[in-house]
């Protein structure tokens, strides 16, 4: 009898921690989750527009970082796939979809350049 209690009790006791852990990795995962979320929503540089933003001296502020942003979510809104951005620092080509500056120019690059591939363009 007593080795049926204690069978039953490793049982109880293997399922407490079986839920617990589920519990931990659902948390887990909610974080993850919502990491993968938020950095989605956030505005990335591929390596070839951060490679050209060091070459070419542009100024990236967290208020511009904002500003761009916010011009992306804009262009999100209207269905835009493809947009360049254009400021007073130079021009900010983005997949809107993948939320990702493909590359960049400065302002005076981009006096005799063609953009080619883009759905939409928004000024600064």
């Amino acid at each position: 009898m007593i080795n049926k209690v204690n069978q039953y009790e490793d049982v109880r006791q293997l399922k407490l921690r079986s839920a617990a852990a589920v519990s931990q990795c659902g948390n887990c995962f909610g974080d993850v989750l919502k990491n993968r979320i938020e950095s989605n929503h956030q505005l990335q540089f591929s390596r070839h527009a951060t490679e050209r933003v060091s070459q070419r001296g542009i100024e990236m502020s967290e208020p511009f970082l904002n500003d761009l942003q916010s011009a992306v979510e804009k262009a999100r809104s209207k269905g835009a796939k493809d947009v360049v951005i254009i400021s007073e620092k130079g021009a900010f080509i983005v997949n809107v979809p993948n939320n990702t500056v493909v590359t960049t120019m400065s302002g005076s690059e981009m006096k005799e350049n063609i953009f080619t591939n883009i759905d939409s363009a928004i000024l600064l």
